[in-house]
């Protein structure tokens, strides 16, 4: 382990020598044992490899961009439910002071990702889209469960549009603050999303993202 990655291990954690992490490459995990730490480099011993899971459901979320606190708060507890892949969208009602910052901070957004994966223990981070107009995003969105929660009052609720669903792929998407314009829930529709309720409550973006993906988990998982 080189660079940015082992001064983190050595300097800030203060690795020693002698002790046990786990390591992944993406594909498998791997327990190993410390041998060597310098500056910008810790040397490992491979030693056996370890059980790892890999979610039976692909998750993918489309989640508009919202205040970075929340934003990055809400796709680190997702990369800990497991969604395989993050879409930032650009809609109509987003902040447009927010969506002009936004590319800026697609670094830290996938260091977050990639932290949270270590600590929820996945074997790798999720894939951070480019920023997308929903629009886009929704057409880009072919197969599987497509989900688009919705605050309108005559909306099923999520339970019930999940109800005797089978899949392995699923796309969830989620609004601002605001919610969807008009134009927005028809490209939806259009790309095969079928609108769901979380219920009667308004709740704030991040909320609805560890909401809708608990619900997706236990509809469509077979973990």
């Amino acid at each position: 382990m080189e660079d940015d990655a082992a001064h983190h291990l050595g300097r800030v954690l203060r690795a020693q020598v002698g002790q046990l992490y786990e390591l992944s490459n993406g594909e498998r995990v791997r327990l190993a044992r410390i041998e060597k730490v310098t500056r910008d480099r810790v040397e490992f011993a491979l030693l056996e490899e370890l059980p790892s899971h890999q979610p039976s459901l692909n998750v993918a979320l489309l989640v508009s961009v919202v205040k970075f606190d929340m934003f990055e708060w809400a796709i680190e507890k997702a990369t800990e439910l497991g969604v395989a892949t993050i879409v930032p969208l650009t809609a109509a009602r987003s902040e447009k002071a927010l969506l002009a910052a936004a590319p800026k901070r697609a670094e830290r957004w996938k260091k977050i990702l990639l932290e949270a994966s270590q600590q929820s223990r996945r074997v790798r981070a999720p894939l951070l889209s480019e920023i997308q107009k929903p629009e886009s995003a929704f057409a880009s969105s072919n197969e599987g469960v497509r989900v688009l929660l919705s605050e309108r009052s005559e909306i099923s609720p999520m339970r019930k549009v999940l109800e005797g669903q089978r899949a392995t792929k699923a796309y969830l998407a989620i609004g601002p603050e605001g919610g969807w314009t008009d134009s927005e829930f028809e490209a939806a529709r259009r790309n095969g999303f079928q609108e769901a309720s979380l219920g009667r409550s308004i709740l704030r973006t991040e909320t609805a993202v560890i909401a809708a993906l608990a619900s997706l988990n236990y509809a469509l998982s077979a973990d």
